[in-house]
């Protein structure tokens, strides 16, 4: 039976009704739907608006419903339009007449908008618990390579001395950036669209407000225009997943180089590698390769919410039913990519004798070979024009800046002297970037210390 079957004479024609559901993949949010519906009738119940025999009928109903779900006695009809209509035609089934009341003062506008916030609230929620866990490694790993040597880059070309640890809380400081953007997208998120209804209100006496905090919720949309037809959230929280994505595929894009023979500064554990059809001495980081492209797919999803949203006039239209397959497709991505990230990082085996041999071959340190001679007296740009001399010089020699005899230094500027070797040696370049936020190990481990301190925090607050 349609909800809006008593407006219709004519039969539906089969490919409108497939057409039309939206069951396969908004049953779903059964869970959030059947809770909306309980702190939808215990209002009605406690208003006077229905009576409370009912709202305990009601009450029971569909909490028996939601048991046998889950317990698997019960199973979605695949039948139905969607999860709204199934779940209020298996309630009358169960308790009669009261279950036809649940429908009083309520859309099916408010309602998908309410059970859309309330399933989105929950999965960002998972969301963040598997951010704070891949921080959680990202810390682990950086304090025990907070001394291990690698060259930094610039344009793909080694550039100056850093250490893994430092590297790694890199993108630390970047989930920790996309958990602030999934918090201030779920607050906004928690906001009651019930009482909106079809999209004018109702001229029931209901209490929104206790509605919504019986549904944990921080307050209620003030306009009922905007209740049933805003999907700023899905928007909002599309567009944060698609920023953990575009962080995600960076760090997966330098976790293939970093593995590849050119590299070699991590092998990844066989379980998170495959090999080759035809080519036996291949492993490859087909994981970490995956997560760089489903950063697209979730890119995607958010193409269609904005285009979707785009040019719609108030209130509800039909083409928002298309807002849930791409938000969840979106969520679901990045759950799955965050989950297997984690325990490929916890893993990987780290390789600091190659880092550093990779750091030495780089003239990584003429930087600091200039800032030497600019402690000399010589004005910087003399002392950088001098450095890159020297660095010419190594490479028509075959030499390396620490193995350049001192008598060649001076033929280039006669400030140099002995100490300049210390000044290059790379643990000296590192350590001596004791600025805040650089690489050097005493602030890589005060950074990691900061950060296990923060999400300490978060789990002591979602506690």
């Amino acid at each position: 039976m349609k909800l809006w079957a008593g407006r219709f004479k004519g039969q539906l024609d089969s490919r409108t009704n497939d057409f039309n559901s939206s069951i396969s993949f908004d049953s779903r949010m059964v869970k959030e739907d059947i809770a909306g519906s309980i702190a939808h009738a215990s209002m009605l119940g406690a208003q006077g608006i229905i009576s409370m025999e009912d709202k305990e009928k009601i009450v029971a109903g569909l909490t028996g419903i939601l048991e046998d779900i889950l317990s698997g006695r019960l199973s979605i009809d695949p039948q139905a339009e969607d999860v709204h209509t199934f779940v209020e035609g298996e309630l009358t089934a169960r308790v009669g007449d009261a279950g036809k009341r649940l429908h009083t003062a309520r859309s099916r506008n408010d309602q998908v908008a309410l059970d859309l916030r309330l399933y989105l609230r929950s999965e960002t929620e998972e969301l963040e618990a598997l951010l704070c866990r891949l921080m959680g490694v990202l810390v682990e790993k950086a304090k025990a390579y907070s001394a291990a040597v690698m060259p930094g880059y610039t344009h793909l070309q080694r550039a100056q001395p850093i250490t893994f640890g430092h590297h790694l809380l890199a993108y630390a400081q970047m989930f920790k950036r996309d958990l602030s953007r999934l918090s201030d997208c779920k607050r906004r998120m928690n906001v009651s669209p019930l009482g909106s209804g079809a999209l004018a209100g109702t001229t029931y006496p209901l209490d929104r407000e206790g509605c919504a905090r019986a549904l944990g919720m921080d307050g209620i949309s003030h306009n009922s225009l905007d209740g049933v037809s805003d999907r700023d959230f899905a928007l909002e929280l599309a567009s944060a997943l698609s920023i953990v994505m575009v962080h995600l595929s960076r760090f997966a894009e330098e976790i293939i180089l970093w593995c590849s023979w050119e590299f070699k500064f991590i092998e990844l554990d066989d379980a998170f590698a495959t090999g080759s059809s035809i080519m036996p001495q291949k492993k490859n980081p087909d994981i970490a390769e995956l997560v760089r492209g489903k950063s697209g797919r979730v890119f995607g999803d958010l193409m269609t919410l904005l285009t979707m949203m785009k040019g719609l006039p108030l209130a509800y239209n039909k083409d928002m039913q298309e807002d849930k397959e791409a938000v969840f497709d979106a969520v679901d991505t990045v759950k799955l990519c965050v989950d297997t990230m984690i325990p490929m990082l916890e893993t990987m085996k780290v390789l600091p004798d190659n880092m550093r041999a990779a750091a030495a071959k780089g003239f990584i340190n003429a930087t600091d070979c200039a800032d030497y001679l600019v402690g000399k007296g010589l004005p910087f740009r003399d002392a950088y024009k001098a450095a890159g001399e020297l660095v010419a010089l190594c490479i028509d020699k075959g030499l390396t800046l620490e193995t350049l005899p001192l008598e060649e230094y001076q033929t280039i500027c006669g400030l140099f002297d002995t100490g300049v070797y210390d000044a290059i040696s790379l643990s000296a370049c590192v350590s001596r970037r004791t600025v805040d936020g650089g690489p050097a190990p005493q602030c890589v481990m005060k950074e990691a210390a900061a950060l296990e301190a923060w999400l300490k925090q978060e789990k002591e607050e979602k506690a």
